[in-house]
């Protein structure tokens, strides 16, 4: 593997695991408050989230790209606070990844709040247990699968973007240039050895990460089988009282 590509590489996981964790981080409070949300708005809340699923990637890439824009207020914003243009910087395919890959994260998240419920939620609150603890203590280890899962799919869904890197970040390599679009010239210089380097590499890590999410994901719901058929009810929050 040339140099070229080795940089495309890191480039790409260093997007790939900054867009997960970040929305990881954004995306548990999305999804908590939507979970508890029923009011008339809720759809149109749903739908914004979903959008980039149906959205074509060069038609998202397009309006960011005209967001971007040194002459728009967030351009302007933007320059003013760190010096830089947005576009065509790795900061900007940051941004667009959190954008383009926030439904992959949120709506797992969205489902395990849901699959979780409040009932023990509710008892550990009866009993004078602080929401941080609760939190902690209760709900996150229930969400497990659904964590692992939208873990595994914000990450590979990043890796494997194209055309909305393409617009808003160009092509420039060890600051844009993902493995993509590296994959891409290759095919446009009839270099296939390389892309099919590029190629093997993408395939295997993703598939390496569905094999961990699905390994994860068994082991967790046996976990939770177990500990449910010990006990099916709230009431175990009760007999630990104040442990939990």
């Amino acid at each position: 593997m040339i140099d070229e590509d080795l940089t495309a590489l890191t480039l790409t996981l260093q997007l790939a695991i900054t867009t997960t964790l970040i929305l990881l981080m954004i995306g548990l409070p999305v999804a908590w408050k939507l979970s508890r949300y029923h009011g008339r708005l809720k759809p149109v809340y749903e739908a914004i989230i979903a959008l980039p699923l149906v959205l074509p990637p060069t038609v998202l890439g397009f309006y960011l790209l005209m967001a971007f824009a040194p002459d728009t207020f967030f351009g302007q914003l933007w320059v003013g606070l760190t010096g830089q243009q947005l576009a065509f910087s790795f900061s900007g395919i940051l941004l667009g990844s959190l954008i383009y890959s926030l439904p992959f994260v949120v709506q797992p998240l969205y489902s395990g709040f849901c699959q979780v419920g409040q009932q023990y939620d509710q008892v550990a609150a009866s009993l004078g247990i602080s929401r941080v603890r609760r939190l902690i203590k209760i709900t996150l280890p229930l969400m497990k699968p659904a964590i692992l899962s939208a873990v595994t799919l914000g990450f590979a869904h990043t890796l494997g973007e194209f055309g909305l890197i393409l617009m808003i970040g160009g092509n420039i390599p060890g600051e844009t240039q993902v493995v993509s679009i590296a994959l891409y010239n290759h095919v446009e210089a009839i270099d296939y050895q390389h892309a099919h380097r590029l190629a093997a590499v993408l395939l295997t890590i993703s598939f390496i990460s569905l094999v961990l999410l699905y390994k994860f994901n068994r082991r967790a719901l046996t976990g939770m089988t177990t500990t449910v058929a010990a006990d099916p009810t709230p009431n175990k929050i009760k007999a630990r009282g104040t442990h939990v």
